[in-house]
């Protein structure tokens, strides 16, 4: 499968048609990005280690029967997924305050939460992704109805179950993570994009440590030996 002309340029990926219209190719980026955009920088290798970490991430959730847009990884670089509607709310689920819910609502940074904590985010840079309830995800016509906001919910909670105690295993705490979700040609909602310590974050279970972008947010370096871990650590399993 070749990538023909560009679609779309992100942050993190460029998006490319294929000669099947249902079909596009992901390229990873090297790019590194926090606070909507303010702060940039690039890192040799990233964008490889964020697809092989996608990757393995979305085999395991279509093993389990989530449905995600993923087909096959190309090369280091290149995914293949389905094409997908982008459902243009950031789906951000918690299980450890830290970040902006600790600057928001005053809890304790490390915080264990008493439940998993699903929040919307609107998908708009020049707003600076927001916060949504689901008034205003209706209001802004961002999904047809609220059912569809609580497939989002409940797809957001399985992937959860399933994420957090196979990380769990491999000594690593998810703290949090953004999903990101699309309708496919049949109109079914499934998940897209990537997860990847782009947009997981991972505290290592004995030491504490950080081991996504945290480590660039918060300029405390070895990003990419974290990434390494990361994947060593996923790979671990099947060697």
């Amino acid at each position: 499968m070749e990538k023909r002309e560009l679609l779309y340029e992100g942050k993190a990926k460029r998006l490319f048609y294929t000669d099947d219209k249902d079909l596009l190719i992901s390229e990873f980026k090297d790019d590194l990005t926090a606070f909507n955009g303010e702060k940039k920088s690039s890192e040799a290798g990233k964008g490889a280690l964020n697809n092989k970490i996608s990757t393995e991430l979305f085999k395991l959730l279509d093993s389990k029967g989530v449905p995600t847009h993923f087909v096959e990884m190309l090369d280091d670089n290149h995914m293949l997924h389905k094409k997908v509607d982008v459902i243009m709310i950031e789906v951000i689920v918690r299980n450890i305050a830290t970040g902006s819910l600790t600057r928001t609502l005053g809890i304790k940074d490390g915080t264990v939460l008493p439940f998993t904590l699903v929040e919307f985010d609107f998908k708009n840079d020049d707003l600076g992704d927001p916060k949504l309830n689901d008034q205003h995800c209706i209001i802004l016509g961002l999904v047809d109805d609220v059912a569809e906001l609580d497939t989002l919910r409940k797809m957001a909670r399985e992937i959860n179950d399933i994420l957090l105690p196979y990380f769990a295993d491999k000594g690593l705490n998810l703290v949090d993570f953004k999903l990101e979700f699309g309708k496919d040609s049949n109109g079914d909602i499934i998940l897209a994009d990537e997860i990847s310590p782009d947009n997981c974050r991972f505290w290592d279970m004995e030491t504490g440590e950080k081991m996504d972008k945290d480590r660039f947010r918060q300029g405390l370096g070895g990003l990419k030996v974290a990434y390494e871990q990361v994947l060593e650590r996923i790979l671990g399993s099947k060697q």
